[in-house]
């Protein structure tokens, strides 16, 4: 992103990086000399659903790159990658460089947040901005129950993920929160602190995955009647 912008990242031959997060590790000098100068005009906000900084145990590449089919060693040389990546980045603005790194965002896809924090933007909740643009709150107030959902609720549910942003913001207005999700890997006490009254995921309803995933529509279905006889008759 920051090379679309007009900056220069050089391996020590003078020649660009490779693409992709491993070819940071060749990067040798960093040069945000010729970034549009338009961007100085204008405010950025990054708005992002997880708060994971760049690198370390909570980054980018330990929690999200498994998901995209990393192995151990390939999150490894990717951390050490970008941790390469902020470190010649101090070189060329400053202590502000880890400073980023180590801020909640830095991580969102990928690092493109890191990118967005040295432009200048400012870290938002994506909840927040997406609750704003929708007008959730005037219809909150209309609301006898909310019903929230995600694939897995889980850890990274509980990072800026929409349910938690949904059951926060419902909870804070007195309204109480269902959240229906295709597996469950909460235990009650956190859903509890995390603001959800109870939940209801597919594998109760189906045991098996392999059709939950085949015929999600029919059961949420028989989901959805579970949610209103519990709590709207």
């Amino acid at each position: 992103m920051l090379s679309a912008l007009g900056a220069r990242f050089l391996k020590a031959d003078g020649e660009p990086v490779s693409p992709g997060g491993a070819g940071l590790a060749e990067l040798a000098t960093a040069d945000l000399s010729g970034l549009d100068p338009r961007l100085s005009e204008i405010a950025l906000v990054l708005a992002s659903d997880v708060d994971n900084p760049l690198t370390g145990p909570t980054g980018a590449p330990a929690v999200y790159g498994p998901q995209k089919g990393a192995s151990p060693d390939d999150v490894e040389a990717l951390d050490a990658a970008l941790a390469h990546f902020a470190k010649v980045l101090e070189g060329a603005v400053g202590a502000k460089a880890a400073e980023h790194a180590a801020s909640p965002g830095a991580g969102a896809a990928g690092g493109i947040g890191y990118g967005a924090l040295l432009l200048g933007a400012r870290f938002r909740p994506g909840i927040e901005v997406m609750l704003d643009v929708l007008g959730f709150a005037p219809a909150l107030d209309r609301a006898d129950l909310v019903i929230t959902g995600e694939g897995s609720l889980d850890e990274q549910t509980l990072h800026g993920k929409a349910p938690a942003g949904v059951a926060a913001a419902a909870r804070a207005a007195g309204k109480e929160v269902v959240a229906v999700c295709g597996r469950l890997a909460l235990p009650p006490e956190v859903l509890g602190r995390a603001g959800f009254r109870r939940t209801y995921p597919l594998t109760e309803a189906e045991p098996d995955v392999s059709k939950c995933i085949a015929e999600a529509g029919p059961i949420l279905e028989r989901v959805a009647e579970r949610v209103a006889r519990d709590f709207l008759t």
